[in-house]
């Protein structure tokens, strides 16, 4: 029998975590701010979830619209970042999202590395960055030994799962086939529908990360029971 698909879903505050839970969620991927495609959410709501739930909550670290570093002092910058990751450690996170990139589209590894070593071997996630880079497989293969990386979220294109769905084949085929970089678990996520789920799982997917499909209402409205169970139910079978 193959082992159950990952769900992820997207929570904002412990409404929708425990919305989530109860619907069939694996993991949670706790951020703010989804006008700007997500960013770091305080602690005190992470402290809310973690007493709401008991299932992994992976915490977005970013701090501003974007993928790359801004100037010291500014929204983005990194000094912010290390003490924001600090914080929400100190808070009891134990798994992150995040991922940078330079000027010229390939891995902030600066950036990172001081991420990293504030998190101390914390399991993490390079996020939908990769799908913005230059150079992906390249991409992979400089991130490959970094610690705690075990998956990348990714909708194979900056335009959503749509565009990027022969990407996304041809990654999964990589990664079927242990070709060096393809060894973090593939999440596929952004503008993801119930109806890619067949073909990705026939090419040998088996994570998927929601955020608008499990709010029939949009986003000014909580995470829905019972869509995130129809996604659960479609995963299962």
């Amino acid at each position: 029998m193959s082992k159950r698909a990952v769900l992820e879903v997207i929570a904002l505050d412990a409404e929708d975590a425990v919305a989530a839970r109860s619907g069939g969620a694996d993991r949670l991927e706790l951020v703010t701010d989804m006008a700007a495609d997500g960013l770091t959410p305080p602690r005190a709501t992470f402290a809310e979830i973690r007493a709401a739930v008991d299932i992994p909550l992976r915490v977005m670290l970013r701090l501003a619209d974007g993928f790359t570093v801004g100037e010291p002092g500014g929204p983005g910058d990194v000094d912010a970042l290390v003490a924001a990751a600090r914080g929400l450690r100190a808070e009891g996170a134990e798994e992150f999202v995040f991922g940078f990139l330079d000027a010229d589209g390939m891995p902030d590894l600066a950036t990172v590395e001081r991420l990293l070593a504030e998190l101390d071997g914390c399991r993490w996630t390079f996020h939908r960055a990769i799908d913005r880079a230059a150079d992906r497989d390249a991409l992979r293969k400089q991130l490959a030994d970094l610690p705690g990386l075990d998956t990348y979220l990714t909708a194979g294109s900056a335009a959503g799962v749509d565009q990027g769905l022969p990407t996304l084949l041809a990654e999964a085929g990589a990664a079927g086939r242990g070709e060096p970089g393809y060894g973090p678990h593939m999440l596929v996520g952004g503008g993801l529908r119930l109806d890619h789920v067949d073909v990705l799982v026939a090419a040998g997917v088996d994570g998927f990360h929601i955020g608008g499909a499990a709010r029939p209402g949009g986003w000014t409205h909580p995470v829905s029971a019972t869509a995130v169970q129809e996604w659960r139910e479609a995963l299962d079978t």
